[in-house]
């Protein structure tokens, strides 16, 4: 007797059996179809049970590995929605609202400080910003604890701090290639809320002491809508909330540190905010300044000095000398006050230029007076020599014309003269009239009078004015050069 089974659907096992005496009546080719049917029946039996015990290990296999690396949160088949049950709640409102304040942290990390302004007295700054709040209705479920991470695309469902930068003139949020927006979301409910921001905000400076000035720079982060009792806005880490980066740099200044504060600020309308500061100082850089401006400056000033020992009958150098130190000080004050805004006070460097501008205004004048000065003392000397056209009483005089240029030469050439050479009546009227006593000495002690006499001209022609001025504009210069940089440096 053979018998056949297979398990069923059900897990059952089904057999087949062929009776005994139903084969011995069967003929000898029937019972051989009946053998080979029931050994087709086992060996399918056999194949199927076979391949249901593989594929329930292969199940059980695939969902311990499922197990181990993957989340149920990761790969979860319905919408985010969903899953955070954004629709189940009002995101209008703030969490717990009716409550107590929402704390809200914030930590900052500058990327870039890009420019600072003078003129519109403003700074330009990128950062990344960084708020961190629970929000109980964003929890969900996860076995493992770990956060999911989302885009800008989510921020416009749920609610987030309205935090603004307080003085700001411009602001935008990085969007290449997408808006530059993170949100992540933890299973107990925590937010982390992070953006891209280029800000331009307004910074009070003070330049009286501009280009040797440091200013203090601050920028401003505030709740618009919530005041302190339904929003208290903090530093999530204290001063380790602002970090900035190592390479930051700036052309004309040297940053020197970077801080956080907190107050509370009022509104009389509205009330008690909490109010976030992020402050830096800037020393500007004095090396630029003094290239383009006070050696300039310097260099002119020296540059008046040197008329003071260019002949004073010399007019048209004199003239000019003074006329080009005056414009190229005037251009100097104009290029500076051209790259500053229009203060109502005195700056430092506009002392300097003012002082350095009054020093080559002086010497301009200091020549005017000494050629005043001249004009009227030879007037006073045209009209004696008028009074007193001869030299009476000397005897043995004799008169020469000179026309006040004198070299050795022509000096050693007046001993050739004899006493009864006379001089022309037309010569006298354009020359100056020099009286030479004439003795009956030798003419070597005649020459010797006569060098004596030219060089006392000579001297006389330099004015006293001209001498002291080329001591006192100097010294008086050097001595305001110290005081000004005692004081402003």
């Amino acid at each position: 007797m053979f018998k056949a089974g297979w398990t069923g659907a059900a897990g059952g096992y089904w057999s087949a059996e062929c009776p005994a005496p139903v084969t011995s009546r069967m003929p000898y080719f029937a019972k051989l179809l009946l053998l080979i049917f029931c050994l087709v029946l086992l060996v399918e039996s056999r194949k199927h049970r076979r391949r249901r015990w593989t594929s329930q290990l292969e199940v059980q296999r695939a969902s311990h590995i499922y197990k181990k690396n993957h989340d149920v949160t990761k790969t979860w088949k319905g919408k985010t929605e969903q899953l955070l049950r954004v629709d189940d709640h009002d995101f209008t409102m703030r969490p717990a609202f009716g409550g107590p304040a929402i704390p809200v942290g914030v930590d900052v990390q500058v990327e870039s400080l890009d420019s600072i302004s003078e003129v519109d007295m403003d700074f330009t700054m990128t950062l990344y910003l960084r708020h961190y709040w629970k929000d109980e209705r964003l929890s969900f479920p996860s076995t493992t604890n770990k956060s999911m991470t989302f885009d800008g695309r989510l921020v416009k469902k749920i609610w987030v701090p309205d935090v603004f930068f307080v003085h700001s003139k411009r602001s935008f949020i990085h969007d290449t290639t997408t808006d530059n927006i993170m949100l992540r979301v933890f299973p107990d409910g925590h937010v982390l809320y992070s953006m891209r921001i280029t800000v331009t905000a307004m910074c009070n400076m003070d330049f009286s002491r501009f280009p040797l000035d440091s200013q203090t720079c601050s920028l401003e982060l505030e709740s618009y809508a919530y005041t302190d009792e339904d929003l208290m806005l903090y530093w999530k880490n204290g001063n380790e909330s602002l970090k900035t980066d190592e390479k930051i740099s700036l052309s004309q200044f040297l940053i020197q540190k970077f801080h956080t504060t907190s107050r509370l600020a009022f509104y009389s309308s509205t009330g008690w905010y909490n109010r976030l500061y992020i402050n830096f100082t800037l020393r500007r850089h004095i090396f630029f300044f003094l290239l383009q401006t006070y050696f300039p400056a310097t260099l002119m000033v020296m540059l008046s000095w040197v008329s003071f020992w260019i002949d004073r009958r010399a007019v048209p150098a004199r003239v000019s000398l003074g006329i080009t130190t005056v414009l190229t000080m005037s251009t100097i004050i104009t290029g500076v006050n051209a790259s500053m805004p229009r203060v109502s006070y005195i700056k430092a460097v506009d002392i300097y230029l003012w002082v350095s501008f009054v020093f080559v205004f002086l010497s301009v004048l200091e020549y005017a007076a000494v050629n005043y000065l001249t004009t009227v003392q030879e007037r006073k000397e045209r009209k004696l020599r008028e009074r007193f056209p001869c030299t009476c009483g000397i005897p043995h005089a004799k008169t020469m014309m000179l026309d006040g240029n004198y070299s050795e030469s022509d000096a050693n050439s007046l001993a050739g003269y004899t006493r009864n050479q006379m001089v022309p009546e037309e010569e006298k009227q354009e020359k100056m009239v020099v009286h030479l006593t004439m003795s009956n000495e030798s003419n070597s002690s005649r020459k010797r009078g006569l060098k004596g006499h030219v060089g006392l001209r000579i001297i006389q022609n330099t004015h006293a004015i001209d001498k002291y001025s080329r001591l006192i504009f100097p010294g008086t210069y050097i001595f305001f050069n110290l005081i000004y940089w005692s004081v402003f440096s």
